[in-house]
């Protein structure tokens, strides 16, 4: 398995590579990030190995001219951030759009070679370890690493060795916000994609909405294999990587609170007691996120504590958030903490009285399921979701929360105060007949993997003559 991340944060790259070792593959999971030296744990029986990127290359000392000039120019714009650098990147817009339509004209979907270089050092990195490692079959998570993956296939077949691909779409990239303020970048990545997605044997996603987009926009023979961001139906305590002799990372227990489950103490975390109405946000935040919406609904709702449980608890934006919430008076009833084992994370959140979903209207945000979603569900949390489509159909069809209006403090309120008068309306969703929560876990989105696995790599007769 192959991604573009350092492992730790991403809980479906986890739970997909572990459960195909549980099911009896033999797994390596490659991640990359900025880091010293190789690091390496075990999730389960599964390996994983994370590869340093190469750290960004300095102006040599002895660089003159224009070239010197430039780059010293964007260290001191960068470095001094508001609106010079506003300035500076929009007087580039025009420069980039004009990069993007004379590299299309020439190169068609091959122009992210011009456009995105930087995709080449995934390549570079993680290439040599694929060839080494002589898999039968390369699973790759998200968009870049599936030209990773595809040229480890021809690699492989140029010397006489059959590869399976399997490409798992995490998003809608033409619906994905960039990650950089870059003209480039959105139309250099949907082109790299468009190149090698024809060499997938099969492609795996989140759900309905995206499996039926990735089909027209790539016209993909076979619809693809739907799994999705559901949690484990367990918890276990989970190993964490450790400094070992030398600079390489092995895993090692974590000794940590728990409670009887192995899980932390969410109230205990926030200090909040028993009784005192607690809302919990899990996840990244960035302002599309919404969270920004929560903290100003927070003085219309007295008594009512927010945890945010967040990867980055001293990240910029995170700060900004608590700042925000100084100025409106509840800085007091906002705690902050640190992500828990992913295993350990659905009893984490059962302590809680209402799982929040904020976020703005954005097409990915309209078309899944996210991975909070199904967490919240199996904490048996009622959800206060905005009327982001997939997910605010869900809550109403199933009665297990309530909608509001993205971006309306009031709104929000309401919805919350809506649950906050009949818990237990919401959560008896969960334990009823028709409870969804049978089909929204892990394991049963596991079987669906090992079957698209075994299905590929078992071989075809050949026909009778």
């Amino acid at each position: 398995m192959l991604v573009d991340n350092a492992v730790e944060g991403d809980s479906r790259v986890q739970k997909a590579a572990r459960s195909a070792a549980d099911a009896g593959w033999d797994v390596t999971l490659l991640g990359c990030a900025h880091v010293d030296a190789e690091r390496r744990w075990q999730l389960g029986d599964a390996e994983v190995r994370v590869l340093p990127l190469d750290a960004p290359r300095p102006t040599p000392s002895g660089l003159a001219g224009p070239r010197a000039g430039a780059a010293g120019l964007r260290r001191r714009l960068v470095a001094r951030g508001g609106l010079p650098l506003r300035a500076a990147r929009l007087a580039r817009r025009p420069v980039e759009h004009a990069q993007v339509r004379y590299w299309q004209a020439r190169l068609g979907d091959r122009a992210w070679r011009r456009l995105e270089p930087g995709l080449w050092g995934y390549e570079r990195l993680s290439g040599p370890v694929v060839d080494a490692l002589r898999p039968d079959l390369i699973h790759a998570h998200d968009f870049r690493m599936l030209g990773v993956a595809a040229r480890a296939v021809e690699r492989a077949r140029a010397q006489g060795r059959d590869v399976k691909l399997v490409w798992d779409a995490h998003e809608w990239l033409p619906g994905a916000r960039p990650r950089r303020d870059n003209a480039r970048w959105l139309p250099a990545h949907l082109g790299y994609v468009r190149e090698y997605v024809g060499h997938a044997h099969a492609v795996v996603t989140v759900s309905d909405t995206l499996a039926d987009l990735l089909v027209r926009d790539h016209d993909l023979p076979e619809r693809p294999t739907v799994v999705l961001n559901a949690p484990v139906a367990t918890t276990e305590p989970a190993a964490v990587p450790t400094p070992v002799a030398g600079s390489v990372v092995v895993a090692a227990p974590v000794a940590a609170e728990s409670d009887a489950g192995g899980a932390p103490d969410l109230r205990a975390r926030c200090g909040v007691a028993a009784g005192t109405p607690l809302l919990v946000y899990s996840g990244a935040m960035a302002p599309q996120r919404g969270v920004d919406t929560v903290v100003e609904a927070l003085p219309r709702l007295p008594g009512v504590h927010l945890a945010l449980v967040v990867g980055d608890p001293a990240a910029g934006y995170v700060r900004r958030v608590v700042a925000r919430a100084a100025r409106h008076g509840v800085a007091d009833r906002v705690h902050v903490l640190p992500y828990v084992p992913h295993r350990q994370l659905v009893a984490f959140l059962a302590a809680a009285d209402v799982g929040l979903i904020p976020l703005h209207h954005w097409p990915n945000h309209e078309i899944a399921l996210i991975t909070k979603f199904f967490e919240y569900a199996h904490a048996r949390l009622p959800i206060v979701v905005s009327d982001v489509r997939t997910m605010a159909d869900t809550v109403r069809a199933t009665g297990q929360g309530e909608v509001f209006r993205a971006r309306d403090a009031a709104d929000l309120a309401r919805a919350v105060r809506a649950v906050l008068a009949d818990p237990r309306r919401y959560r008896a969703v969960y334990d009823g007949p028709d409870s969804p929560l049978r089909g929204w876990t892990w394991e049963a989105q596991a079987e669906r993997l090992d079957a698209l696995y075994r299905r590929l790599l078992t071989p075809t007769p050949a026909p009778t003559p």
